[in-house]
């Protein structure tokens, strides 16, 4: 039996999705609990030029919704970026949730042999199969934003594990 793209696209991003969603409430209430202003953690960064937790966090929603969309050649929601509180956070993941939740498992069909096209028209573009985009660029970004975000939370002493990265699966 092969593994279809819908089954190593949309449950990998929902559950990876739920664990980062799972590690911001645990965030929050540490926040809350040892009278930490809520921006501390959502201005962390583990180095002056890697993106602070709030951007990580938009850029893995952005792979997860971006990926399931272009396999399943549909239009893509447009986020603003422009959240500023953990609340703000948990709404755009339950969103990005909600969009690859509703995508039709037949829309994927034969997405793996789709053309995907990235920064069309400019001297980056690239061009590869559903399945190179899926198994070698979309879901790689989106697990080095999401270990991101839930490194900058362990080293600012959220009490987060393995179990929590790993989500209910």
């Amino acid at each position: 039996m092969s593994l279809s793209i819908y089954a190593a696209s949309v449950p990998v991003f929902q559950q990876m999705l739920g664990s980062l969603k799972g590690i911001l409430i645990k965030a929050e209430a540490h926040a809350t609990a040892k009278k930490i202003e809520p921006q501390a953690l959502l201005g962390a960064r583990l180095s002056p030029d890697m993106f602070a937790l709030t951007r990580q966090v938009q850029i893995a929603c952005d792979f997860a919704k971006g990926v399931c969309g272009r396999l399943a050649q549909v239009e893509l929601p447009v986020h603003e970026d422009n959240e500023l509180s953990f609340a703000e956070l948990l709404a755009r993941i339950d969103t990005v949730q909600a969009f690859i939740g509703a995508l039709p498992e037949a829309a994927f069909t034969g997405a793996e042999g789709r053309e995907i096209v990235l920064r069309p028209g400019t001297p980056k573009e690239r061009r590869l199969s559903g399945q190179d985009y899926l198994l070698h660029y979309g879901l790689p970004q989106f697990f080095f934003h999401h270990a991101a975000s839930y490194a900058l939370l362990r080293h600012n002493g959220v009490e987060i594990g393995k179990l929590d990265y790993m989500g209910a699966f």
